[in-house]
């Protein structure tokens, strides 16, 4: 892990931001990229606000994205340049929780503080035989409150770097590794068998599934219409093509005409073509676009407050501009 040559408070904390929900092997690439491009606090205070979001396209989540040039620019400034002490002065900066701030305080300054994330719940739990549901905030809390008279007697780093990988790495989910288990021989779910049923998982409900038409609107000129959502949202600051969602059983072209009238209101539009679908699943939803193309009779554009702003724009500078992965695949089919 390239963050763990260097465990400086700016690459511990980008690092951390980045592995909120998202696998190591994935993250590498983007922290490589990232740090290449914002190798210090202060290139990333004084970054565009595009050029971050571009940096992160793909990666998901670009709250977290937002929520590090906030914290940059708080470091940067007000701070003077100087890196919080400790995790609760972590924790009054964006986009930083417990585990966040009990990670990078632990890593990069050595402080006591245990990170306790999924993987180490499910150490935990398995470890004493708990099954008390880990989902739940009083549970989280009283393991932490378990392990800080642990920790104090030992190297924290290494400490919360051991545990998250005994839970990434070892004691898995499903099928844990328990015949190579350092702890084997103290774990009381592993004595009783029960590893296959701790952690308690509680059902999951259902994930709604949405049905949504985006549209490649062209002009006259081969310029594509595009627009920005607002700064606040799932996807907020990127750049993503008109679009609409399904209710119920709603004919697709009269879906198709919402959204271009959403961006274009009374203008026609011709050659209306279907051009292919597109499956993608978040964490609370998954959704199927049907992509269509269409030609734009007049270049008008509306002006309305749901949308920060709107572009034409030649295909070939769709690769400069931020977008999240349905709409880069989107603007790949151009």
């Amino acid at each position: 892990m390239p963050w763990r040559a260097d465990p400086s408070p700016y690459k511990v904390w980008i690092s951390e931001v980045m592995l909120q929900q998202t696998q190591v092997a994935t993250v590498i690439p983007y922290f490589e990229r990232f740090i290449a491009r914002f190798p210090n606090v202060q290139s990333l205070a004084d970054a565009d606000p595009q050029n971050v979001l571009h940096c992160w396209e793909g990666l998901g989540y670009y709250s977290r994205a937002r929520h590090l040039q906030a914290t940059a620019r708080q470091i940067a400034g007000p701070l003077q340049g100087r890196f919080p002490a400790s995790a609760e002065a972590w924790k009054r900066l964006p986009g930083i929780g417990d585990y966040t701030a009990a990670a990078i305080s632990s890593i990069a300054g050595g402080k006591p503080e245990p990170a306790v994330d999924g993987n180490v719940l499910r150490v935990y739990a398995r470890l004493r035989a708990i099954r008390d549901d880990i989902t739940q905030p009083a549970v989280r809390n009283a393991f932490r409150e378990q392990l800080r008279p642990i920790i104090q007697k030992v190297a924290p780093s290494a400490f919360n770097q051991a545990m998250m990988e005994l839970g990434a790495l070892i004691c898995r989910p499903r099928q844990p590794l328990c015949e190579i288990y350092p702890l084997q021989h103290h774990c009381r779910a592993h004595r009783d068998q029960l590893t296959d049923v701790i952690p308690y998982r509680p059902r999951k409900a259902a994930v709604p599934r949405y049905h949504e038409v985006a549209v490649i609107i062209t002009n006259a000129q081969g310029q594509v219409l595009l627009f920005r959502w607002p700064e606040k949202g799932l996807l907020g600051g990127l750049w993503a093509f008109p679009q609409a969602r399904r209710q119920g059983r709603e004919p697709y072209r009269k879906v198709l005409m919402r959204a271009v009238s959403a961006v274009m209101p009374s203008t026609p539009v011709t050659n209306i073509r279907k051009r292919s679908e597109i499956k993608h699943a978040f964490s609370h939803f998954s959704q199927t676009i049907h992509v269509y193309t269409c030609q734009a009779e007049a270049p008008a554009m509306a002006s309305r407050p749901a949308l920060a702003e709107q572009a034409w724009c030649l295909p070939e500078k769709l690769k400069a501009m931020p977008l999240s992965k349905t709409n880069r695949m989107i603007a790949n089919l151009l």
